[in-house]
């Protein structure tokens, strides 16, 4: 039943004008050069110029189609080519944004990491040492992590 597609037609009515367009100017010029004494059959047709001149006005009428016909699919086809720009663009900006997440991501990973090993550090080193000056590095590493950890709190409740 592939012939009775839409697209099926859709192409064929395109091809219509064109054709119509050469088999009418194939008749004009049929009736305008020949007559009866060249083709028989041409005795049939009573007035050649009267239906010469109205096939020439019905093959003006088809070029006429054939263009709106023409000026229709580039229309379509240039359509098609910005809406494809357009989804090209925004593939992009899509993955521009999911990379500059994944880079924000990144970030606060190495925040964090550099957190974790300052606590660590001021942890031992207050272990090793529990002196006044590493006490008040664990201290501020502490309202460091607490100043994170509102951050944290203020960014998941947003």
């Amino acid at each position: 039943m592939e012939l009775f597609k839409r697209q099926v037609w859709i192409n064929f009515l395109g091809l219509l004008p064109g054709s119509l367009v050469t088999v009418l100017a194939i008749a004009v010029a049929f009736l305008r050069f020949y007559d009866e004494k060249d083709f028989q059959f041409l005795s049939i047709v009573t007035q050649p110029q009267l239906w010469s001149n109205r096939l020439t006005v019905a093959a003006l009428l088809a070029a006429l189609a054939n263009f709106s016909v023409e000026w229709n699919r580039r229309n379509r086809e240039g359509n098609r080519e910005v809406e494809a720009r357009d989804r090209e663009a925004e593939r992009a900006e899509r993955e521009a944004e999911r990379a500059e997440r994944e880079a924000r991501r990144d970030r606060q990973e190495a925040r964090r990491d550099r957190q974790e090993v300052r606590y660590r550090k001021a942890q031992v080193r207050y272990q090793l040492d529990p002196s006044e000056a590493n006490h008040q590095e664990l201290a501020s590493v502490l309202v460091a992590l607490e100043e994170y950890e509102q951050t944290l709190a203020d960014t998941l409740s947003a």
